[in-house]
């Protein structure tokens, strides 16, 4: 394989996203919408609310009846939530009436419960009313043919409950990605298992499981492979239709880094591989047929320091969603040495101070195999290439790693 030369992590990023499309769509109910991604707005189908309401306990009158307190008004019905007052309110009237009921007609104002004595079927006002005081207008939420939610949002709970308000029953969703990968390593063991001699616990396959999750897409794990061709060969023909292939570990240049060559009989296209980044640097992306592939480091830091650059906005990208990765200014804990030719993502602390930018304290070992450090780590602080020593107190972009 001809070397090449180092990809910047920017441009590397760029191209894995722009060869890919979004997934199809699909309607799906409300209880199977959370955390997709709209692929239509959705657009309201009732006004709420449909008519004007109460927003308080009280009484419903008009204004002008209580312009003079202690206003003595009589009591002409009642109107509970899910009932309503029937009669055109007289002058001199009031009508009991509850959170969510509508508004009789000829009422202009609700006094609240607290502002009123009951005397038998009198009500004493003791504060004057305004029109309009604790009336939710007919559409003061939303109105029928209104835009609700846009296309691309990621559905919150706060979404779903709209979209039910909307009187939506299903969502036209993009579908989840189906995300196939599988280790590579003689040394590997699943978790669980006593490792023999020369062996090791894979902990990839587990992390990248949690990381397609929480981006939204689908898990297919296809386990530990030999570094065996052949293997190497089976386990990718095993992917099936998935949307992507992902392989972890493989992707250097060692005696048993076999992806590239297990792979090219298959019809193995390389887009790039190796990119100018640390932890990570060797990287493969192409296609295996039609079939995106990323190839991620075996080191697990790096597999997911990487999986977290290019992997992560590759799902949202199938989800027609946000592909941006959100970084932001932190204080430097601690100093930090000159880089080097490759940009560095530092694990490290985020302490979060009130009134000031959060300080990202980086770990004193950066070492790609200890999960130790990146599981403490509330972030990456993002180094560019060449970046000059940097003092503690300095500004820094981090890329928060927690919500």
């Amino acid at each position: 394989m001809p070397q090449q030369p180092l990809l910047p992590v920017g441009e590397a990023r760029a191209r894995i996203l722009a060869s890919l499309r979004p997934t199809q769509t699909e309607n799906v109910p409300l209880s199977e919408a959370a955390g997709r991604v709209l692929a239509e707005e959705a657009i309201a189908r009732r006004t709420q609310p449909p008519a004007d309401l109460s927003a308080m306990d009280g009484y419903a009158v008009k204004a002008a009846d209580t312009s003079l307190t202690p206003a003595r008004l009589k009591v002409a019905g009642e109107a509970p939530a899910g009932g309503a007052y029937t009669e055109e309110l007289k002058s001199g009237q009031a009508v009991r009436i509850f959170t969510g009921a509508p508004l009789p007609r000829g009422a202009d104002a609700i006094v609240i419960q607290e502002d009123t004595a009951r005397e038998g079927d009198i009500v004493v006002v003791q504060e004057a009313a305004a029109p309009g005081q604790h009336i939710r207008e007919v559409g003061l939420d939303f109105r029928t043919g209104d835009p609700g939610l846009p296309a691309g949002q990621k559905l919150s709970p706060a979404d779903i409950a709209l979209a039910a308000a909307m009187n939506l029953a299903t969502l036209n969703v993009y579908r989840r990605p189906v995300i196939a990968f599988f280790s590579t390593g003689n040394e590997l063991v699943p978790p669980g298992t006593e490792p023999g001699p020369n062996q090791i616990v894979s902990s990839n396959n587990a992390g990248i499981c949690a990381l397609v999750q929480e981006a939204g897409g689908e898990p297919l794990d296809l386990g530990i492979v030999a570094d065996d061709e052949e293997a190497i060969r089976e386990a990718a023909k095993r992917a099936g239709h998935a949307d992507m292939l992902v392989t972890l570990g493989g992707a250097s240049v060692g005696d048993h880094d076999l992806v590239q060559s297990a792979l090219t009989p298959l019809g193995l296209d390389i887009d790039f591989w190796k990119i100018a980044m640390r932890p990570g640097k060797p990287l493969i992306y192409g296609r295996l047929g039609e079939m995106p592939l990323l190839g991620l480091p075996g080191n697990p830091v790096s597999a997911l320091v990487c999986a977290t650059l290019f992997l992560k906005p590759a799902i949202q990208r199938f989800q027609g969603g946000e592909t941006e990765l959100h970084t932001m200014p932190a204080r430097l804990g601690s100093a930090l040495p000159a880089n080097a030719a490759r940009e560095d993502y530092v694990r490290a602390t985020l302490d979060h101070i009130h009134g000031e930018l959060p300080l990202a304290t980086p770990a004193s070992i950066q070492d790609s195999s200890m999960l130790s450090v990146l599981a403490r780590a509330g972030c990456l602080i993002v180094r560019p290439p060449h970046a000059k020593e940097a003092k503690a107190g300095e500004i820094v972009t981090v890329l928060p790693l927690r919500a």
